[in-house]
């Protein structure tokens, strides 16, 4: 097993919490993001969508890549049921994967890393574009304190008293906000998880700070 990873991705960065929770610690393989070794080879061949994480593995048929960080967490979850990152039950699971979308899908993707350059490139100023970040931040995350504070089912974490897919989604975003200096006050629920989150080690272990390439 082969991780391609950026210490500052948050899609890495879920994938290494994930990896951590299961005990699995596959081969490192780094990709400087700013630098564009994403749209260069040998990186660009093996994942076509130029983004990371990667994650090689082999099965009964072969050597596989899987890409996409949410299908990568589910493989690992499958493959290595022990400890589970999804309830037993299933409304359970639609809630938890629900939680974990409204970060993928509606919160991550306006602000990552190509997106915020594109808007540099059309001629957006520093300010505009942190301003776009911040935005779009509080949205989301307005939406999850909601969820979360409002339901009987979130416990120490976003779904009872153990860490999941959910939480795995929850901890890269808030790490991403504070980095971004986004005001977070209004978010008690969201922020007593991630702290109980971060004192785990498997996501401690995880942070950007402390990745092989964080001072390349």
């Amino acid at each position: 097993m082969k991780l391609h990873t950026y210490f500052r991705s948050s899609a890495a960065y879920r994938v290494r919490i994930a990896l951590n929770l299961k005990g699995l610690a596959p081969e490192q393989a780094f990709v400087h993001l700013r630098r564009g070794e994403q749209a260069k080879p040998p990186y660009a061949d093996l994942n076509p969508e130029l983004l990371v994480p990667a994650l090689e593995v082999d099965g009964p048929d072969g050597h596989h890549v899987l890409t996409q960080s949410l299908a990568i967490i589910e493989y690992l979850d499958e493959t290595h049921p022990s400890p589970p990152l999804l309830p037993a039950d299933a409304l359970g699971r639609a809630r938890v994967r629900a939680l974990a979308l409204a970060v993928a899908c509606d919160i991550h993707p306006l602000n990552n890393l190509r997106v915020l350059g594109r808007l540099k490139a059309m001629g957006h100023s520093q300010e505009e574009v942190d301003g776009w970040y911040r935005h779009w931040i509080a949205v989301g995350l307005t939406a999850l304190e909601a969820h979360l504070a409002g339901d009987p089912r979130t416990g120490r974490f976003c779904h009872g008293d153990s860490p999941g897919l959910a939480d795995i989604l929850l901890v890269p975003q808030v790490f991403n906000a504070r980095r971004l200096s986004c005001p977070l006050d209004g978010y008690p629920t969201l922020l007593r998880i991630d702290e109980a989150c971060r004192a785990l080690p498997a996501f401690a272990a995880a942070a950007p700070d402390g990745q092989p390439d964080a001072d390349a």
